[in-house]
């Protein structure tokens, strides 16, 4: 059949009833089931057919015990666990119920395995059955209702563009014209889903509330890579682009899995922390397309190749990525080959949050599962708790990457074991040692029987990289190169492409989430800067211009100007949205700029005597400003912890962040945001996308004001991740002997010092060395820096970056590549301890610009204004390549020079090779602190952190005399002395946690 004589709506409805037919679907008439289905959304003949059939002993003692009034009995048995406070059609569906002590069932599943022949008997025996026009009640008539074993399981209205209606249609009848208490409507007692379908698309909803009820797309998106968006792909002739429904989600087998695999029901408790009540709120969950797809494919891919393979998984914000991973786990969890073998023995849920995420914690343990089969390692667990639980038969173990690294000594033995590894949030932590930790701790390690450093080196090298028995399944919305090539696949061009995608376009169009691209204003900051010195002193330009910048960024002027501008455009514009619940976000660029736009925020309020606008504060640790510490809590007046909640009431409609809540943070109240900091890439996605989350049922506007970057800058940003993602340069392994020719030609060490350091380095953890040997390591070692020292100063510099540059591009090659070349692998071994001990401060003699500079005539003028989004997709990105390395030296200008360049722009940074280049140096000295040691023994990481910074004065005091220069700027500069600290707190924490417990056991 073809559109051009699918001239009325009841023609595709037959067609449509034809193809239930041919799918094994019972057709039923209206007649025979309307008095049932109005009373109760129930075919009462067909339940007591499918409960005869299959519960025969059970029905013949229930018949002996109520006789005649058995069929009522059932009915309204079912109707009130269906309808009690927190009964619900799903859970009666997948637990049945107990009638004079006898347990009825109403759904059987399809066993795992083809083992058990009576239970796949009895999946069998599930009656499916389809009626047309049906008269839920006397006035509601509904185009089709799908029943399994007599339960209503869907509600489905057809619109037929041709008769001059479409799913808009079909959406407005279920919104105006049916009563959510009409028995089959009524919420999580009904029906579970109702449809609006036209010829071309799919919408669904899986509660009926009027005017608010909100129907989401269940299409699978038209187009491929950057073409990729909202509705359907183009049918073969013949067909409609919504034949799917019919051909395969109205299927026994689907509907059987989507019933009870994937539906449940979503709890959301949220605390009053002021009354300490808690608010409950549901949600039934009903997958929408991509989920379905996307575990699919996954699982049938995984079941032909068992764990041979990685899967990156791309989907974009609002894609409802923290169920897709609960389903997929436990999905992997129960998952048989074709050998009726189990495919995993353990799925391992990884985040690189300091803590599991509560929501995804939430959800995995809302899908139905066993006692025991789940365990989340919180803040409380320890790297034992992890160990243990990967040694007992606990199917999903939820835990953070971090506590990889102190339990590969702890697990051995596990080669015998297959592991999911699914990792949330996929970034930076995949391609470091984290990373490798997970893969040496599940891998196929047989250092059990090891006896020499030979093959010690050997098998640490096969460690890294794929692991035969292990596969990961990494899910990101803004995979970085190095996520695509660890984690990619292969594309018809040859390009690593991902397993699965949802698009930001498709979300965006879909509306699923905003463009937040849409009503994106820029602003230039304009003033004149003079110094107050006659002296015109050279000094390193980067340097002068981040002093500069951060005088520009905390002038007193500047900040009461940005302020004006921001909260007279959020009364303007913003706050009156939602019903006037709208909420806005301040991005600062650090501690002491939070504080001071709070302050600033604060003063102007109160003098043009604004009631209804309040602030609050997000910064971690204390920053001192003018003699006075401030702290998050301090300021806000109630714990850091509180801050998410309080936040969502009413009383608090704007929130100043530095480096908190950025990421991860789900507010969907959030309309404008203003941002005072430079943002890129990664970070600039992932930041403004705090603002993407839609508002049911209003329609939300976002605003963005920019007064640090330009609107190309972050559209260049969002282009990577919008249609897609494509790595398109592969890894050249023999880049690597490039670099490997660069190092031997600075004659720092010989061939014979290496092998003899792997010797003693490997002996030592083989157990074959009884003596310490340290000692041996550290004169190799010296011997190589010592030569290093004699070199001038550009040599120097550019052999440590060769170095440095040879051990990241080592390390991310075996972990990327099946590279092995034990040669190499020991330069690796010994450059890699080398490297902290020749690592050095670039940044030279600093001259303090503070009370040096006067700035005056500020101005904030509008630059550019952007009413909607112009993003093109651009997906390709690149590895970094082993090239040659080119060392430009500090650029040296007058002061007066520097000046001139940046009055017209500027943006604030930290210099990031010099923080990595010294952090080391005073991370050694706090490990040394007997303090700090009982400190991380008795007490949370995030008391201890309270500690540990007390301690970091005392560090720099110590360590002075080896970098004065540079230790004597984190002393006067809080903000960048906590930011390199800032790095080391958790790797402290546990190596001083770690320390003492070793200490306790030998």
């Amino acid at each position: 059949m073809t559109n051009k004589i699918l001239d009325e709506r009841y023609d595709y409805q037959r067609m449509i009833l034809d193809n239930f037919k041919e799918k094994g679907f019972t057709i039923r008439k209206n007649d025979d089931i309307k008095t049932s289905v109005q009373r109760y959304a129930l075919d009462k003949d067909l339940l007591m057919k499918f409960l005869f059939d299959t519960q025969p002993e059970t029905m013949e003692s229930l018949s002996k015990i109520y006789g005649i009034a058995l069929e009522e009995t059932i009915l309204n048995s079912i109707d009130v666990e269906e309808t009690k406070s927190k009964g619900s059609r799903l859970d009666v569906l997948k637990h049945g119920i107990e009638i004079a002590n006898f347990k009825i069932t109403f759904l059987f599943t399809k066993p795992a395995t083809s083992f058990n022949t009576e239970a796949n008997e009895l999946y069998e025996k599930n009656i499916f059955s389809v009626a047309e026009e049906v008269y839920v009640s006397e006035k509601e008539r509904v185009d089709l209702v799908v029943f399994i074993n007599g339960f209503a399981i869907s509600a489905i209205e057809l619109k037929s563009p041709v008769s001059g209606q479409n799913y808009k249609d079909a959406i407005k009848q279920f919104s105006d014209q049916r009563n959510p208490k009409t028995r089959s409507f009524l919420w999580k007692s009904g029906v579970l889903v109702c449809f609006a379908v036209d010829t071309d698309e799919v919408y669904m909803t899986t509660r009926l509330q009027k005017e608010k009820t909100f129907f989401m797309p269940f299409n699978k998106g038209r187009g491929e890579g950057i073409d990729t968006g909202k509705g359907n792909p183009l049918p073969p002739e013949g067909e409609f682009a919504t034949d799917y429904m019919w051909k395969d989600i109205f299927t026994k087998e689907t509907l059987m899995d989507i019933i009870t695999k994937f539906m449940f029901i979503q709890i959301t408790e949220t605390k009053d922390h002021e009354t300490d009540k808690v608010k409950r709120s549901e949600t039934v969950i009903f997958p929408r397309y991509h989920q379905l797809d996307a575990l699919r494919k996954i699982l049938k891919d995984t079941k032909e190749n068992g764990s041979a393979y990685n899967y990156l998984i791309q989907h974009s914000a609002g894609s409802g990525k923290t169920n897709t991973i609960a389903w997929l786990a436990h999905r992997l969890a129960s998952l048989h080959n074709d050998e009726n073998k189990v495919v995993f023995d353990n799925v391992i849920i990884c985040t690189d949050r300091v803590v599991v995420d509560r929501q995804l914690q939430q959800a995995v343990k809302a899908i139905e599962h066993k006692s025991g089969m789940i365990e989340v390692m919180d803040k409380t667990c320890t790297s034992e708790d992890l160990a243990n639980a990967l040694k007992s038969n606990t199917k999903i173990i939820a835990t953070t990457i971090q506590k990889f690294p102190y339990v590969v000594d702890q697990v051995k033995n596990l080669k015998s074991k297959t592991f999911a590894v699914i990792i949330d949030e996929a970034h930076s932590s995949t391609a470091g040692k984290n990373m490798a930790a997970v893969t040496k701790t599940l891998g196929n390690d047989d250092s059990s029987n090891i006896y020499d450093a030979e093959q010690m080196i050997e098998e640490e090298i096969l460690s890294h990289g794929k692991q035969p028995n292990i596969s990961m399944f990494a899910f990101t919305a803004t995979p970085k190169a190095t996520t695509l090539a660890l984690f990619g696949r292969k594309n018809e061009k040859g390009q690593l492409v991902p397993f699965h995608q949802y698009s930001m376009k498709q979300a965006i169009e879909e509306g699923y989430i905003l463009d937040v691209l849409h009503n994106y204003v820029t602003y230039d900051t304009y003033f004149r800067l003079n110094k107050t010195i006659e002296d015109d002193p050279k000094m390193k330009t980067g340097n002068a211009k981040r002093q500069i910048a951060r005088f520009i960024d905390l002038h007193e002027e500047n900040i009461f100007q940005r302020i004006e501008i921001i909260i007279e455009h959020f009364r303007e514009k913003v706050m009156s949205q939602l019903d006037g619940r709208a909420k806005a976000m301040v991005v600062t660029s650090s501690r002491e700029a939070a504080v001071k736009y709070r302050q600033a925020f604060e003063k102007y309020v109160k003098e043009h005597h604004y009631e209804n606008i309040n602030a609050l504060v997000a910064f971690s640790g204390k920053v001192s400003i003018d003699g006075n510490e401030y702290s998050e809590s301090g300021i806000n007046g109630f714990a850091e912890n509180q801050l998410p909640s309080k936040f969502n009431t009413d009383e608090y409609n704007v929130l100043l962040v530095a480096d908190k809540y950025q990421t991860g943070f789900d507010q969907p109240k959030l309309c404008a945001m203003y941002v005072l900091k430079s943002l890129k890439g990664v970070t600039a996605v992932q930041t403004l996308s705090r603002l993407n989350r839609i508002c049911p049922p209003y329609d939300k506007k976002t605003f963005v004001l920019d007064f640090a970057n330009t609107y190309e800058d972050i559209t260049e940003s969002f282009s990577k991740f919008y249609a897609g993602t494509i790595l398109s340069s592969g890894l050249s392994p023999n880049a690597i002997y490039d670099i490997e020719t660069k190092i031997d030609g600075y004659y720092i060490i010989t061939n014979y010092d290496i092998d003899t350091f792997n010797k003693i380095f490997y002996g030592e953890k083989i157990g074959k060395e009884k003596k310490d040997y340290s000692a041996d390591l550290l004169r190799l070692l010296k011997k190589a820096a010592d030569e290093i020292k004699k070199f001038d100063d550009e040599k120097r510099k550019l052999c440590v970056m060769d170095i440095r540059h040879f051990i990241r591009f080592y390390d991310f090659l075996i972990q990327a590549t099946s590279f092995k070349d034990e040669a190499l692998h020991k330069k690796y071994t010994f450059f890699d301890s080398l490297y902290p001990m020749i690592k050095e401060d670039s940044i030279g003699p600093i001259f303090n610009l503070d009370g040096k500079l006067k700035a005056t005539g500020f101005k904030q003028k509008k630059s550019s204004e952007h009413e909607t989004s112009s993003i093109s997709p651009n997906p390709v990105v690149k590895l970094p390549i082993a090239d040659d390395i080119r060392l430009t030296p500090a650029k040296e200008e007058k002061l007066s020079e520097i000046i001139e360049e940046i009055n017209s722009r500027f943006g604030t940074d930290f210099d990031s090779k010099v923080v990595m280049r010294t952090a080391y140096v005073i991370r050694d000295q706090m490990k040394k602190s007997d303090e700090l040691k009982i400190s991380a023994v008795n007490n949370t990481e995030e008391d201890f952190s309270l500690v540990y910074y007390d301690h970091i004065d005392d560090a720099l005091t110590e360590g002075y005399s080896e970098n004065k220069e540079f230790f004597s700027l984190l002393m006067k500069n809080e903000d960048l002395k906590r930011k390199v600290l800032g790095l080391f707190t958790e790797e402290i924490y546990n190596s001083l946690r770690k320390e003492e417990s070793e200490n306790v056991h030998s």
